[in-house]
């Protein structure tokens, strides 16, 4: 598995590499996580909040969290400025490429180079649809990257439904994030808690394309800056570069490396929660992609309901009880009063949908079910919807 994890040592960005690899090792698969430098400086560095190659950082966030979750010698990194392997599973690394069966490329930000293309079956996974739809039409490093997988599975579950997507010419099927449900436990949710979430203000600048503009969070998010001065409720954003004028209009707010300083403090942060309350992109509520936030799962797993916004999931995944969809700010108000005046049964009805809906177990075979279908020409490749 190709992931983000050495390059983007943060507890949320972990937990959504994570679960994929613990997933499918609790499936009784061999499975190993895999990451590249790629060529330009891309190693984050939260603690000098800065961009560089050198990956000292990353690695010691890697070794912890590995070991922590019983894989200590389970993953490998390549540095490309180096020019040499790293990491527990370094001097294995390319016999694992030589010899693997499955190769799954989550968010396709690992360039594929030489040695994995000897993995016969390769997966790219969309976690960002419209936004990658449109770097591949925009982005032609981007596209020949893309065009190295040979089945595509993205999280835009509308796809071949009501979403509109850019059509980047490849051949989209649905899936979803698993969540591994014994990592995360259900607890008492605080009753007299607040509604959080962790963000970014702006991730990267809008796409355009058609003539369409495809924002960030924060062109979703204005009609409800003034949410807690309306709503019987207390809210918190971790949030990365936010405006000031949030706090002021009773947001409170936390810096999100303080938070998401390790998958532990992140997964704390969320237990702390009441519920959680989000914005999504405006891109994937402009294309009603049918995206659902890999942390929004988590919230549910923890028994925690989530009033976000909705991005045409609705189409496929139950809402009223422990899910709260809402397009204006009236229902997200509504939504508020809702999970108040219902809480405990809110909270069960959040992990009922986490084990109906996110269980790693049933996303994961199905995704290799799908995989399996896709590559066998016997197979009937318009009936491959990830349920």
């Amino acid at each position: 598995m190709l992931g983000y994890i050495v390059r983007g040592p943060l507890g949320g960005l972990a937990w959504h590499h994570l679960q994929y690899v613990l997933g499918l090792a609790r499936l009784g698969h061999e499975i190993y996580f895999f990451e590249n430098s790629d060529d330009y400086p891309s190693c984050y560095n939260p603690a000098t909040n800065s961009m560089q190659t050198d990956p000292s950082y990353g690695l010691a966030f890697a070794s912890d969290t590995f070991t922590a979750l019983g894989l200590p010698d389970n993953w490998a990194y390549y540095d490309a400025h180096a020019g040499q392997w790293l990491g527990p599973a370094a001097h294995r690394a390319l016999e694992i490429c030589a010899s693997a069966d499955l190769l799954l490329n989550i968010s396709g930000v690992n360039p594929l180079r030489g040695w994995f293309e000897r993995v016969q079956v390769r997966v790219l996974i969309d976690t960002d649809p419209v936004f990658l739809q449109v770097r591949h039409l925009q982005n032609e490093r981007a596209r020949k990257n893309a065009a190295q997988h040979t089945v595509f599975l993205s999280f835009g579950e509308n796809i071949g439904g009501i979403a509109a997507l850019p059509d980047d010419g490849f051949p989209w099927v649905p899936t979803r994030q698993p969540i591994v449900l014994d990592s995360w436990p259900v607890t008492q949710g605080p009753k007299d808690g607040k509604f959080t979430t962790v963000m970014q203000w702006e991730s990267y600048a809008p796409a355009q394309y058609g003539g369409r503009i495809y924002g960030m969070k924060s062109m979703s998010f204005d009609p409800y800056r003034d949410l807690p001065s309306k709503a019987p409720a207390s809210f918190e954003l971790a949030i990365g570069n936010p405006p000031p004028d949030l706090a002021d209009r009773g947001w409170s707010l936390r810096n999100p490396l303080e938070v998401t300083k390790d998958p532990w403090t992140y997964q704390s942060f969320i237990i702390q929660s009441k519920a959680e309350f989000s914005v999504a992109k405006h891109g994937y509520v402009a294309s009603h992609s049918g995206w659902f936030s890999e942390r929004s799962a988590c919230y549910l797993a923890c028994g925690r309901p989530v009033l976000v916004q909705d991005t045409g999931f609705s189409q496929w995944l139950p809402t009223g009880r422990g899910v709260i969809a809402y397009s204006t700010p009236d229902q997200a108000l509504e939504g508020v009063e809702e999970i108040n005046s219902q809480y405990l049964r809110h909270c069960a009805s959040a992990r009922e949908i986490a084990e109906t809906y996110f269980d790693s177990e049933n996303v994961l075979n199905q995704l290799l079910a799908a995989v399996h279908n896709k590559q066998s020409p016997a197979k009937n490749r318009t009936d491959a919807r990830i349920r």
